[in-house]
């Protein structure tokens, strides 16, 4: 299967309120909307990342073994950001769902957020902006 290298790559997040995904998505994480047919579905988009969602999408509709898929889950977008510190105070004062405080880690930082209907999107430092500051001799000493 050959991908043009302008293709979006898209995921399917489950939400249970088309408008108020697209609010958070829009407005706390840069995201465009896209095709907007609420209350069913929506799409947005950043960069080559495309989301689709909507609770009475096809993707929302039981399956043959008759479950039904619902929102949230482990599953999660990862966007990376420059400044997580930042984005992290920034959702706090949005009154945001953060999940955890900063995790630091060999490759970077990151954090946890939940979106309006519970899925999991995580922000993500990568430790080569990190060493750049001489913040990632300090998480490897700690």
């Amino acid at each position: 299967m050959a991908i043009a290298s302008t293709q979006r790559a898209s995921v399917r997040y489950l939400v249970d309120d088309v408008d108020r995904a697209v609010d958070f998505y829009a407005t706390y994480l840069e995201f465009t909307l896209g095709l907007h047919a609420a209350p069913a579905f929506a799409e947005v988009m950043r960069g080559p990342l495309r989301l689709l969602s909507g609770p009475t999408s096809s993707g929302a509709r039981p399956i043959a073994d008759g479950s039904t898929p619902v929102p949230g889950g482990e599953n999660r977008i990862h966007l990376i950001v420059d400044d997580i510190t930042a984005e992290v105070a920034r959702a706090r004062v949005a009154g945001l769902s953060v999940r955890n405080n900063i995790i630091s880690g060999p490759v970077g930082q990151q954090i946890l957020l939940h979106d309006p209907a519970g899925n999991l999107v995580e922000l993500f430092r990568p430790a080569n902006r990190l060493a750049a500051e001489g913040v990632l001799d300090a998480v490897r000493s700690a």
